[in-house]
């Protein structure tokens, strides 16, 4: 081949290089130090878990990414899904006597890609035994304000239903699927491709459209108290419509998810269930209940509370990054 054509094929100079400048880079680490000194001071463990297992979570709204696996264990091959996140073992972990623990590491969730979206993205996961959803909020905020760099900002909790009823005057426990979608509908919101929609995706989308872009504009704003359907793993509150569960928002942006655990074996059970029966009904492969986790809950998981936070969104937040390819070494058009 004459040097003309190794030329010619050559990737461009933007092609090759990362998203993230050395400048992102050096504040990625300053931040992932500054969270390990947080939890090291509190004596919070920091520990590893697998990011390819032969089960994942059935929740219909997240996708894993599969890889084939095919040697020892399983000589006729088996499907390793990359971890939507690492709860389910951490909670392995939980019920085997760790005591807090936290993670960071990478997770996966297929089919998520754009301005905030990367199919692998950075995650900081932690549990805190002995916590309910209102204790963690604290050291949420506390944690978020530091990375942020901003110790003194703002924070307010805001109800799921208190944000429908000011900001779009509906009753989150009454109202139909068929209003929702009529009022989506009348503002020309869609649902993705067409797809239809249950009543919590109605509410889901109208959440993304008219609530969550005011939401923490000057400081945290935590929304609380979601309804009991979308509780996903926290538990239900005494009357059983809402669920404690939390998600965090600044300028807009989610940055994370948190739930005051739920920890009976039955009722995560009949939530697997429920999930994969909806995943039939949207035409989705159903997974494969993790029956260890149910082991470990039967065991016992000390009652905890624990929290799920998105660090690359939070560096873009730190850094006033507006795209995430600008907070990634190589995100996935680069990869």
């Amino acid at each position: 081949m004459s040097a003309g054509s190794r030329t010619n094929n050559n990737l461009s100079n933007a092609e090759w290089r990362p998203g993230a400048d050395l400048q992102v880079q050096r504040a990625r680490a300053a931040m992932l130090a500054e969270i390990r000194q947080h939890f090291a001071a509190a004596g919070v463990l920091e520990v590893e878990t697998p990011l390819a297992c032969s089960t994942a979570g059935t929740d219909p709204a997240l996708q894993p990414l599969i890889a084939r696996y095919r040697g020892p264990v399983f000589p006729k091959g088996a499907n390793l899904y990359l971890q939507t996140s690492p709860e389910f073992a951490m909670k392995r972990l939980l019920a085997a006597g760790s005591g807090p623990i936290y993670q960071i590491c990478k997770a996966f969730r297929n089919g998520e890609a754009g301005r905030l979206h990367n199919p692998e993205f950075s995650i900081l996961e932690w549990y805190r035994p002995g916590y309910d959803d209102h204790q963690l909020m604290e050291e949420v905020a506390q944690l978020v304000r530091l990375a942020l760099g901003e110790p003194a900002m703002p924070v307010e909790r805001r109800s799921y239903a208190e944000l429908f009823r000011s900001g779009l005057g509906l009753d989150v426990f009454d109202t139909s699927a068929q209003r929702l979608q009529q009022l989506a509908m009348r503002h020309n919101i869609l649902g993705a491709e067409g797809m239809e929609l249950d009543r919590d995706g109605w509410l889901d989308l109208l959440l993304s459209y008219f609530i969550q872009p005011r939401l923490g504009e000057d400081g945290l704003c935590f929304v609380t108290d979601y309804p009991a359907s979308q509780a996903a793993l926290a538990r239900l509150s005494a009357d059983g419509r809402t669920a404690a569960r939390f998600e965090l928002f600044h300028r807009g942006v989610e940055l994370a998810n948190g739930f005051h655990e739920l920890i009976d074996p039955d009722e995560q059970a009949a939530r697997f269930e429920a999930d994969n029966c909806q995943r039939r009904a949207r035409r989705l492969p159903p997974i494969r209940v993790d029956r260890r986790l149910l082991g470990a809950m039967q065991h016992g998981i000390p009652d905890c509370a624990g929290a799920a936070v998105g660090l690359d969104r939070l560096l873009m937040l730190r850094l006033g990054i507006d795209d995430i390819d600008g907070a990634l070494s190589f995100s996935l058009q680069r990869c």
